[in-house]
């Protein structure tokens, strides 16, 4: 592997005009986010240069663009919130730990080359956590939007002081967040192109504060240091290591569904393939290096990824352009952000956890699925008022569970027991004489497909039913997988037939089926020579096995025939 992302110069001015593009779409959404997560404006900055230069010098997707997101600022807010309240002296740094924490784990995934089986969930459970997601960074504006402080408790908190909220609020300041998300929402296409919504907004939002509105008491941003940031050593109280830990892990895992989702849709732009292993390792590195120096949390970004193609980024290089233009705008430009208004930056954030929101599924699911529509709805409850981490466990159990009683159901039908010739399996015009000639008294028991676990039922019904026969021929010739549930039960079958008294002929075991039944030991149930590669041949002698005056008459027939030709 490779150790940093593919770099060269062939096309310098795409990557260039791709990078600085997509640093002016981040400056407001890393303003936004900052201000939000509960660190402060400058942390969400420094998330932006930080997790966007790494991510992008040693990830594997090199036109992906990573920042503070929506989805990672929501757990990053809670995460804040109760670290702080726990400990406010030392609950900042613990919550930058739990970032440094977060990226490990993620380098962790990487390295374990579990990229491929991240984003492996139901659409409906991904839905419905990113449509949660984007509700709960809604509610979370609320406060700020009608110029207040954010209540404590988070979202149910918010809801809670609804009334409050509403008896309170602040004029000036809701009018500038309503305008800032008129802006966004109304501004026209063909202008979206040229400049992002966001920064107009940002602009014209900050000098309509300063012009219409000097004498006004509006809460602003306040000064932010233009220094370097300090490193911030990691920080642990052992009342709080189980909660970080799991946070953490929150935190990760969620990163690496955003980054790699987002990789998947770079990979539809450009026509190319990401190293999903390789672009979790990067992102660690990125989260890691964010939290050690005071910055929040960032993932693959869909929006800065997507422009920074259009514009024609298509090497790492437009990533690390992006991170080098906000650098230098933290480090000379950072006094004129003091001004902006906290309601705009609302009114920013507000917009974007309304576009997280999947709309689209939203509308269409209960007429895709009702199962899968139950499913997301469940997921965005458990999401908004329980949970991020317990709604994704519980939507991907559940989805699971269907899925396999459905594939169960499937499988089932390729479970067959058979003592005549009939339309229900494709015999050859061999095995059908032979099967006719045994009358009744050979049952053929055949499997087919993958055995996976939810079929063992179906096996044991099967067997159950099995009536008066002297020979089953057990056929697992179209067994490609046979699971441990599945072998257990067609051992019991085995074991009872042999019990019974009645002969076992086993047709096509071979591979992985072959290792797992000797491994049970069921080939000591089996004589050597009832053991059969072609299920003509097993049926033939089950047959002669059971009458060999029509074995007798057979080789006849056959000599007679050899003698005439």
């Amino acid at each position: 592997m490779q150790l940093t992302n593919k770099i060269h110069f062939r096309n310098p001015r795409g990557d260039i005009f791709g990078g600085v593009t997509a640093a002016v779409i981040a400056l407001p959404m890393a303003l936004a986010f900052g201000v939000a997560s509960g660190a402060g404006a400058a942390s969400g900055l420094w998330g932006a240069v930080l997790v966007g230069f790494f991510a992008a010098l040693f990830g594997g997707t090199p036109t992906l663009i990573s920042e503070p997101t929506g989805p990672m600022t929501v757990i990053m807010t809670a995460v804040i919130a109760n670290l702080t309240a726990s400990d406010p002296k030392n609950g900042m740094a613990m919550a930058f730990t739990v970032v440094m924490m977060a990226g490990i784990f993620q380098i962790i995934f990487g390295l374990l080359r579990l990229g491929k089986y991240i984003t492996m969930m139901p659409y409906t459970v991904v839905s419905g956590f990113m449509s949660g997601i984007g509700i709960i960074l809604a509610i979370l504006q609320l406060a700020p939007f009608l110029g207040q402080a954010s209540p404590k408790g988070g979202v149910i908190g918010t809801l809670q002081a609804i009334p409050e909220l509403v008896t309170n609020i602040q004029p000036v300041e809701t009018m500038l967040a309503v305008i800032t998300v008129a802006i966004i929402w109304f501004m026209p296409s063909k202008l979206k192109r040229i400049v992002p919504p966001q920064l107009i907004a940002l602009i014209a939002g900050t000098v309509l504060s300063l012009v219409l509105f000097s004498g006004v008491d509006i809460r602003r941003i306040g000064e932010i240091s233009a220094t370097l940031p300090t490193m911030q050593m990691p920080t642990f109280e052992i009342g709080q290591l189980q909660l970080m830990f799991v946070d953490a892990a929150v935190l990760g895992m969620l990163g690496c569904i955003d980054a790699l989702l987002t990789s998947v849709v770079a990979d539809s732009l450009t026509r190319t393939e990401h190293n999903s292993n390789k672009e979790l390792i990067g992102q660690g590195l990125g989260n890691l290096m964010s939290g050690l120096f005071g910055g929040i949390p960032g993932a693959g970004a869909t929006m800065g990824t997507v422009v920074n193609i259009q514009a024609g980024g298509r090497t790492a290089l437009s990533g690390l352009t992006r991170a080098g233009v906000l650098l230098v705008v933290i480090l000379g430009a950072a006094k004129l952000a003091a001004t902006i208004p906290l309601a705009v930056l609302a009114g920013i954030a507000l917009k974007v956890g309304l576009d997280i929101i999947d709309w689209d599924f939203l509308k269409r699911a209960h007429k895709i699925s009702l199962k899968g529509a139950l499913i997301m709805y469940g997921v965005i409850l458990l999401t908004v008022l329980v949970d991020l981490i317990v709604a994704v466990g519980v939507g991907i159990f559940i989805a699971n569970i269907l899925t396999i009683d459905r594939m169960s159901q499937l499988r089932s039908e390729s479970v067959k027991t058979i003592t005549d010739t009939d339309d229900t399996i494709h015999l050859n015009a061999d095995e059908k004489r032979w099967l006719d000639e045994g009358n009744g008294r050979v049952l053929l028991f055949q499997l087919s497909g993958p055995m996976i676990f939810g079929v063992a039922k179906a096996i044991s019904r099967e067997h159950n039913a099995i009536g008066e026969c002297d020979v089953i021929v057990f056929d697992l010739s179209d067994v490609p997988h046979l699971g441990v549930t599945a072998s257990l039960a067609l051992e019991n079958a085995i074991e009872e037939a042999v019990e019974k008294g009645r002969h076992v002929f086993l047709v096509g075991a071979a591979g992985q089926t072959k290792r797992r039944l000797n491994k049970l030991n069921v080939f000591n149930l089996i004589p050597p020579h009832y053991l059969y590669m072609d299920r003509g041949e097993a049926l033939k002698d089950a047959v002669n096995l059971i009458f060999p005056e029509l074995n007798q008459q057979n080789q006849i027939l056959d000599l007679g025939t050899s003698a005439t030709s």
